[in-house]
């Protein structure tokens, strides 16, 4: 049995050597290339487009807000490797009109050159029992954290199939892969990217496609490591709780090392007795909270 065994995992570990040079990104260097952030007027995306500046790239804002698009510029410019880089502001609503975001995304095009990698940062988030959350709300959420990646993806990929260079990065969390109490409309819409990701990884082949997940850090924390797995990884996660996550909810997502694959392979029955604990411990807080406040109702009739 255990022969049976150490040949399974010898072949397996053969066959990940064997195909993950088909399935690895090639090498994309960030000085000189032009790269887009969405949503990057703040937060994680104006950090990662300071780390991308940092490495020589070329920059271009996009967000709604003009006047913390220029606010960020200022920052941005200010770690500049030398003084060719140039920073780009555009104002638009990636949710909203999709002819809209490819003419910008032309216009940038134009005057920077073809984008090397966008990076989906553009999102926001709403909290609220189920029932509470008004249905306007669901449409908006989806609209914003997903079409609005979707809408500048499909404006550049045609662009990057042709060329046979790019890289696109949808920035979810770890409620697009684990459905949390309180976030109906938040948690699905991220998970739509999920499988916008994996969908789009398996069309070219070329074109490597990110699927970037983060714990609570730091936006710059963050940033480093997107950008630091966008240069191979499908799958980014920060702090130890983001990485059991990203290793159980691997699914049928590809694996870009033997490393990877392995991992994956080893941890996942300890990671899913682990996740068991965890899944216990949430129903016991959200059981406990409905007490207390159905408590807190009854007090508050007979006050």
């Amino acid at each position: 049995m255990l022969l049976l065994a150490a040949a399974f995992l010898v072949a397996f570990v053969l066959l990940l050597y064997m195909v993950s040079p088909l399935i690895s990104p090639k090498p994309l260097a960030l000085p000189g290339a032009h790269v887009v952030v969405t949503g990057g007027s703040s937060g994680i995306g104006k950090s990662i487009a300071i780390e991308c500046y940092k490495q020589g790239a070329f920059i271009t804002l996009v967000a709604r807000n003009e006047d913390k698009l220029l606010q960020a510029k200022k920052e941005i410019e200010k770690h500049s490797i030398n003084d060719k880089q140039v920073v780009l502001c555009i104002s638009v609503d990636v949710s909203q009109d999709y002819n809209q975001v490819e003419n910008v995304i032309k216009q940038a095009q134009e005057k920077l050159g073809p984008v090397d990698m966008l990076v989906n940062c553009a999102g926001i988030a709403m909290a609220g029992k189920f029932e509470e959350v008004e249905v306007s709300a669901f449409e908006r959420l989806m609209s914003v954290n997903y079409l609005g990646s979707v809408y500048p993806s499909r404006a550049v990929i045609a662009t990057m199939k042709e060329r046979c260079v790019g890289r696109i990065v949808f920035v979810s969390s770890q409620a697009g892969q684990l459905g949390l109490f309180g976030y109906t409309a938040y948690s699905p819409s991220k998970f739509a990217l999920r499988g916008l990701a994996e969908a789009l990884q398996m069309e070219p082949l070329e074109t490597k496609l990110i699927s970037g997940t983060s714990s609570v850090c730091s936006p710059e924390q963050v940033a480093k490591q997107i950008v630091k797995d966008a240069m191979g990884n499908f799958n980014s996660s920060i702090g130890s709780d983001g990485y059991m996550l990203s290793l159980l909810t691997c699914g049928m997502s590809p694996v870009t090392s033997i490393t990877e694959g392995l991992q994956q392979v080893v941890t996942m029955g300890l990671f899913r007795t682990i996740a068991l604990f965890y899944l216990g411990s949430f129903d016991s807080i959200v059981r406990r909270c409905m007490m207390q406040g159905k408590k807190s109702e009854v007090v508050d009739k007979t006050a």
